[in-house]
């Protein structure tokens, strides 16, 4: 262990992340510990950072499986430099990209959508964009 290790409750103080979802995220693989021969988890000083971009990701909406595919870019067992960094957030731009059109349909068409009433799908850009169920026929194609 390396002085600069941090209990899990030295992360959850800096990083405002409860104990328990700093085991959770462990469990999902998005963050790691050593463990100390007392079996006390120890981290190094750089799960800060991720744990910044999980809850970033999380407070605009990004699934958790969409982080960890982000985050299999990182290198294992040191810590991420500013270049690992740089390639993370250019393979997880097209992702960003998507989701922001697809928020910026929903925003645009709500209204819209709660009033229309349709439940065929037909012709719905956000749960049918390219109406591509609208090939299948009338009628409720995602229902049942």
């Amino acid at each position: 262990m390396l002085a600069q290790d941090m209990s899990v409750g030295d992360v959850a103080r800096r990083s405002g992340v409860a104990v328990s979802a700093l085991h959770f995220y462990e469990r999902k693989g998005l963050i790691s510990s050593l463990r100390t021969p007392g079996n006390q988890r120890r981290y190094a000083r750089d799960v800060l950072r991720r744990l910044a971009v999980i809850r970033v990701a999380q407070r605009v909406g990004m699934p958790l499986e969409a982080v960890a595919r982000a985050f299999e870019s990182l290198p294992q067992g040191r810590a991420p430099t500013k270049a690992d960094w740089a390639k993370l957030s250019a393979r997880w731009q097209v992702e960003l990209e998507e989701r922001i059109h697809m928020l910026q349909l929903l925003r645009d068409e709500l209204t819209g959508c709660i009033g229309c009433g349709c439940l065929s799908l037909k012709r719905c850009r956000l749960a049918n964009p390219d109406d591509v169920l609208g090939e299948r026929g009338d009628g409720p194609m995602r229902w049942g």
